[in-house]
This record gives structure tokens, sequence and C-alpha cells, in this order.
């Protein structure tokens, strides 16, 4: 079987962990088939290379944006089409579903070939107070529009996508598919050489993202303010980084409690389980979130997430666990429950890792889609020729 793959961005190499869920799950389906990788954005170059057995063709449209991306948009249908001449594809998969799923939809129609989209980001959000989400761009409308309008099948990898999706896309196209987390280097066993990431003696609650409006740690830190006065030892550890650093740690030390804070800045992909599994809790304050593979990692790890009502958290824990979006005290109240209960917190992530054992790894991710192209190829084959 031969598979095109359409992203924004994708592995500059082997050892580039630019957006790890692209990079693994290209990993493995290439051992169960041929694939190609079609990154419209990243890396910044234009010849082709191979990763894990995968042929990658950038198209290095760089930051080109609005209606003057068209000829990245042009250049990016020809590739595809060029590469289904030397071969053909069997099935051509988007994974974000404005620039990549219009490539790939339409592509599709022309060829005779199935597409399917995968939700991933803010391609159906938009919020103009900071700036995010596809839907403030009247291009990136028309191309999600057109996309899921076109797509043979369009999935969603938690229950808050799909309601998102659902205006979009008839329900016997809209399909649950999460994108797994790779369980062979997400669990709950400590490694030989695992390391003692966070301060022992506290109660460590750990946040991982990074530092960007749509991610909400105004929200957070608000909460831990509330949380302080009830749980005097709670400390948050802050994985990431981003523009937000500066202005986040000011505000940690406005609200007081920035002793209570480390803000740990970027932390390599490979050292990440290290620090889930001395955490005693996640948590996540999120304006809104696609999926949530962080979540998915921590859970892996044994460790729960809680916070608000995006992305995979609330399929993965109790409503209790869940606070509205952008509400500090809600969140505050969920995370005192949790805290204060520590078997509470126990209980919730052997959950967890129950939970993503059972239905989102990345060994079911590549199940579901290599069983979704076969029947698209199979049903393909039986359509009676035009």
């Amino acid at each position: 079987m031969k598979i095109g793959i359409v992203v924004p961005g994708f592995s500059a190499s082997e050892r580039d962990w630019c957006i790890p869920a692209h990079l693994n799950l290209v990993h493995r389906l290439s051992e169960r088939a041929e694939v190609h990788v079609f990154p419209l954005r990243y890396p910044h170059r234009r010849r082709s290379y191979r990763v894990h057995g995968a042929s990658v063709h950038p198209q290095g449209g760089a930051q080109r944006r609005g209606w003057r991306r068209m000829p990245l948009l042009l250049r990016s249908l020809a590739a595809v089409r060029a590469e289904h001449r030397r071969g053909p594809f069997d099935v051509l998969h988007a994974i974000c579903v404005d620039e990549p799923g219009f490539v790939a939809a339409a592509d599709g129609l022309l060829l005779g070939v199935p597409s399917v989209l995968s939700l991933f980001g803010g391609e159906l959000v938009g919020f103009p107070d900071i700036g995010y989400g596809g839907q403030l761009s009247r291009a990136n409308r028309w191309l999600a529009r057109v996309g899921l309008q076109r797509a043979t099948r369009v999935t969603a990898g938690s229950g808050y996508l799909r309601r998102l999706a659902q205006p979009y896309v008839s329900p016997e196209r809209l399909l649950s598919i999460p994108v797994g987390v790779d369980a062979t280097r997400f669990h709950p066993r400590a490694g030989a050489v695992d390391p003692p990431p966070l301060a022992a003696g506290e109660i460590k609650l750990l946040h991982a993202a990074s530092l960007v409006p749509v991610k909400g740690q105004n929200v957070l830190l608000r909460a831990l303010e509330r949380v302080h006065e009830r749980v005097p030892d709670v400390h948050l550890h802050v994985l990431g980084d981003g523009p937000l650093r500066e202005e986040l740690g000011g505000l940690s030390e406005s609200l007081g409690v920035g002793g209570r804070v480390t803000f740990h800045g970027a932390v390599p992909y490979e050292e990440m389980p290290a620090y889930y599994r001395a955490a005693d809790l996640c948590v996540m304050a999120s304006r809104h979130e696609g999926q949530e593979l962080v979540t998915l990692e921590a859970g892996a790890c044994g460790r729960a997430t809680v916070g608000t009502a995006v992305g995979v958290v609330p399929d993965l824990v109790p409503r209790s666990c869940v606070a509205p979006v952008g509400d500090h005290r809600a969140l505050a109240e969920v995370l005192v429950r949790v805290l204060q209960a520590p078997e509470v917190a126990v209980s919730l992530g052997r959950a967890s890792l129950e939970a993503v054992r059972a239905g989102y790894t990345l060994e079911r991710t590549v199940d579901a889609f290599m069983r979704l192209y076969g029947e698209l190829a199979e049903e393909r084959g039986r359509r009676p020729p035009i």
C-alpha cells in the first residue's frame, strides 16, 4: 500500500522532534506501507530526503500567509500528482485540515484517490483577542471548509474536536481515531538512569506546554495563588518556553507565588517521561487543545491530568476534575480537591494509564489507520467506472 501524508511541518531528520506525533506516526506506518510525506512549510528547503524509511518531499513554504501562499498550495498539489504518476497512491492523508486538508482532498478528487483528514490543531477555532486560530483567516476558513466537505473521511482524536467538526462533516464520514502515544517511550516504569528532575518533599504539580496565550498559563497561575492558600506545600513545575516567559514570571511574583513556581524552560523530548513520573499530578489550563499529546504522555506514565474542558482531558478524567475554560476559581477548586487527597491523584493516574493503554497507544492508532486505508482502497475498487 502506498500512502501520501500531507502535514504543515515534519522532522528534518530522525533526531528532529519538531512535531513528535507526526514523526512517531510516520515511523510506524512506514514499517507497514510505502509512505511519502509532503510537509508544506518546514523544513525550509525543497530537496527530498528519507526519515525512518519514509520519503519526505518538503515544499519549503516557510512563512507565506494569506492568499500569497497560493504558489505554495499549487506547488504542493503538483508534487503529490507527480509522485502519484511514479506509482499510484492508495490513500492521501492530511494531518490538519486547512492547508494540508485542502491539498489532500483536492488531489484526492482529481486523482480518484480516497482522502483522510485528521483534525489536529486550532483550524476550527478563532480567538481575536489573542490572535489564535484558523478561523481568523478568510483564506484558512475557505481551505478548511473545502477539505472537510470533500474528504472521504475525517478523524478526530477527542470528543471536543469531534464536536467542533460536526457542523462541517456528515456523521457517516466523521470517525474517532486519536493520534496515540508511544508506550515504549512513555510508561510508568522508571528507567535505570532516570534523573530526579523535580525537588523532593513537595507536592509536585506539572504543566507542560509552550508559553503562549492559548495555553492559559495566566489562568493557571491565578488558580495556583488560591491553591497555595489551602495546600501550602504545592509547587508548580512548568516545562516549555515561549514569548510569555518573562510576563508569566512577573505575574507569578505579583501574585505572591513566585517561590512556588519553577520555569524549567524547554525540556528535550527524550527526558519528558522522567518528569511525568516524578510529578504527583499534571494540569492544563488551555483555552483550546486539539487533543493534547502531553496529557496522553502523562497518562501513559501513570499520571493524571486535570484542567479545562478542551482536548482529551474531559475524555480521561471525571467531570469533577474538569473546569470551564478561563475560570481560575473553578480550576483551583479542582486542584485543591485532588491535591488534598493523594489517594485520589493515585487513583486518577491509574485510571488514566488504563485508558491510554486501552485506546490511545500509537500501535492502536496505526492499526486503526491501516484498517481505514484498507477499507477505503477496497471501497474504491468496488466503484463502477465513470
